[in-house]
């Protein structure tokens, strides 16, 4: 799919979302035409959802679509797309546990009725958004590391990946599997980590800490996530796995130093056990997208958490609500 693709068609499922929002915004600017389909599901509130799209707002060349890809006519919304983008899942570890019938219908049951629609409109390119929670409890190297998820949620996001590559295989869909690795930035979901910790010192309330806070993750800044998705909808080889990551690690520890600093307050901390199903380590080996399409994070830790706190203030301050 190298080449112009200024009058392609994109479907973003998940559009509203955090990492969704960012995608469709950046497709937008490049030139794509790009349909937007959200069931606004209220993991967290979807007037904030909805925010998420405030600055597509009237663009002729964005169209929002309310759906819910479990029960929707996929078919008509896929006629005429070119390119799908599957953000879309119910997403986090916790309630995962308790919700498993949601997690399955969401990321599997809603995946294999759009895979169905993909396969008969005859789509170009299907780029499917995983996990690194699908390599388990510690995520250290490339592709080719065992898949061991340790939480309801990292298993249903590897039936997932086995229904992708099984349509690619059966049906020739030309699919596509991105394994993001901890994104994070403006707009990231308000029951993350790196937002919780924000909001908490921010308001001088305790911020809790699961474990001894040395688990680390290698964080991947939304903009450098949103630039490898694109890249790999042009570029990537149809049915083959690629890391997306930072170039960084980060332990929470060292997260909470960066946060309180850009806002200038020293947090009280308290640790309690560890979580069932949360990671240890994670650290992308990202070689294999960086040779196929020339994926390579830019933004470090400290400016990207430094940009996400300036969100989260102005947010607070009402200057600019859900920019």
């Amino acid at each position: 799919m190298s080449g112009n693709q200024a009058r392609s068609r994109v479907l973003v499922t998940g559009a509203a979302g955090f990492i969704g929002s960012h995608l469709s915004e950046a497709l937008v600017a490049e030139g794509y035409e790009v349909v937007g389909v959200d069931a606004l599901i209220p993991y967290y509130d979807p007037v904030v959802k909805r925010g998420n799209l405030a600055r597509l707002g009237t663009n002729d060349a964005f169209t929002f679509v309310e759906a819910d890809l479990r029960t929707a006519d996929l078919d008509a919304i896929v006629d005429g797309i070119d390119v799908i983008v599957h953000e879309a899942a119910m997403p986090g570890l916790v309630e995962s546990w308790e919700q498993f019938e949601l997690y399955s219908s969401c990321n599997t049951l809603a995946l294999k009725r759009l895979l169905d629609a993909a396969v008969s409109g005859g789509v170009l390119r299907f780029v499917h958004a995983s996990t690194s929670s699908v390599y388990g409890r510690n995520a250290v190297g490339d592709e080719s590391m065992p898949r061991q998820p340790v939480s309801p949620y990292g298993i249903t996001k590897l039936a997932a990946e086995h229904l992708v590559a099984t349509y690619t295989e059966s049906f020739g869909l030309p699919g596509v599997i991105l394994r993001y690795f901890s994104v994070y930035g403006p707009r990231q979901r308000p029951d993350m980590a790196f937002s919780i910790f924000i909001d908490r010192v921010r308001a001088g309330q305790p911020v809790r800490i699961f474990g001894d806070g040395t688990q680390s993750r290698s964080s991947t800044y939304v903009a450098d996530c949103v630039r490898g998705t694109i890249q790999a909808m042009r570029d990537a080889e149809i049915g083959e796995v690629y890391n997306i990551g930072g170039g960084d690690s980060l332990t929470l520890n060292e997260a909470l130093e960066i946060i309180s600093g850009a806002l200038g307050v020293t947090p009280t901390v308290y640790h309690e056990p560890r979580r069932a199903g949360d990671q240890d380590h994670t650290r992308a080996d990202f070689s294999k997208a960086a040779a196929a399409f020339g994926y390579t994070p830019a933004t470090s830790p400290a400016v990207g958490l430094k940009a996400q706190v300036d969100d989260a203030l102005a947010r607070v301050r009402g200057s600019r609500r859900f920019d």
